[in-house]
């Protein structure tokens, strides 16, 4: 595997679902795949869950880290092809992936979605520079669009958590304070429409996903109706996604407050389990009495970082 971004990159989700477990009750089983190795985790944009996690898992497999933070130490890079470089950044991108592929054995990248030109966003500019110049496996840690390390987990936990063979998984909306990317329900998206569950988005209008994400997922604008009979509930924020309003991408269109998941939305469903990626707001996103109920798998969820990363970079070290 020399590129990890959506689910198709890792093959059977039954294996890799096997494999994770597998890995989870043994952590440190595969360290001599990862001796004398190096990984370099780059980071344009914060990170907690991210950056601790897929250090953890790299160790876990015997590796050497180095993570870059661009934005604090580095040099600021110039991303765009054809400008004058007379601003405040030194160097460009296309000098400084090469000589970072040169210390490395593989390549962790995390880049946000800039949120004001959404073809530059969606053709994952940075990434794929980063995949065309550096000679090394590039793995998403979170891009414009993705967020498949988030997704993996967010699978692995259902799996361990569902009830049914083929649980009610859905997607909902959430008011947020800021403009958020699309990276996390994209990537849940396309991650539940592979897996075997019945899965529904719900969102108020105008915050459609790209269909290529969507694919076959039930969409359903009556939240209530949505969240009836669901076993597990992701709420997510995500700004304007321009698909039905390109004038709105990376917009807040709607703040309405009705979509906070509270206790009466949960009452709503079959027991369900409450999901988010962390970091979440509390009273924007979900109350406390929900976020720290027994039915709550953020915890449990965020863990299984640790173990999406690591079957992602096994797989990537047994290529090379």
């Amino acid at each position: 595997m020399r590129t990890f971004f959506n689910v198709e990159d890792l093959g059977d989700l039954r294996k890799a679902l096997a494999e994770a477990q597998e890995i989870k009750a043994n952590r440190y089983g595969y360290q001599h795949l990862g001796k004398n190795k190096t990984l370099l985790m780059i980071f344009f944009n914060n990170s907690l869950r991210t950056r601790l996690s897929t250090q953890k898992a790299a160790m876990n497999l015997g590796m050497n880290v180095i993570v870059l933070d661009v934005n604090a130490g580095a040099w600021k890079l110039e991303t765009e092809r054809g400008v004058i470089m007379d601003g405040d950044k030194s160097e460009h991108l296309l000098e400084a992936i090469p000589v970072m592929g040169s210390y490395c054995d593989l390549i962790g990248i995390r880049s946000f979605a800039g949120l004001t030109d959404r073809e530059f966003d969606y053709a994952e500019t940075i990434v794929g520079q980063f995949v065309q110049y550096s000679g090394k496996p590039v793995f998403a840690m979170e891009t414009a669009t993705v967020h498949p390390l988030q997704a993996f987990a967010d699978l692995i936990t259902i799996e361990e958590h569902k009830a049914t063979a083929r649980p009610k998984v859905v997607l909902t909306w959430a008011p947020h304070c800021r403009a958020l990317p699309q990276a996390v329900p994209n990537s849940f998206a396309q991650w539940m429409n592979a897996a075997d569950v019945d899965f529904v988005i719900t969102q108020p209008e105008g915050y459609e996903l790209d269909p290529k994400f969507v694919g076959n997922a039930r969409v359903e604008y009556d939240q209530k109706k949505a969240f009836e009979g669901a076993d597990f509930i992701y709420a997510k924020n995500w700004s304007c996604p321009g698909v039905t309003r390109p004038e709105d991408y990376g917009k807040i269109i709607s703040k309405d407050m009705s979509w906070t998941v509270d206790e009466e939305h949960m009452s709503w469903t079959n027991n369900g389990k409450f999901m988010h990626c962390l970091p979440v707001r509390r009273g924007l996103i979900v109350t406390d009495d929900v976020i720290e109920s027994k039915n709550s798998l953020v915890i449990p969820e965020a863990a299984n970082r640790e173990i999406s990363a690591e079957v992602v970079i096994k797989r990537m070290l047994e290529t090379i």
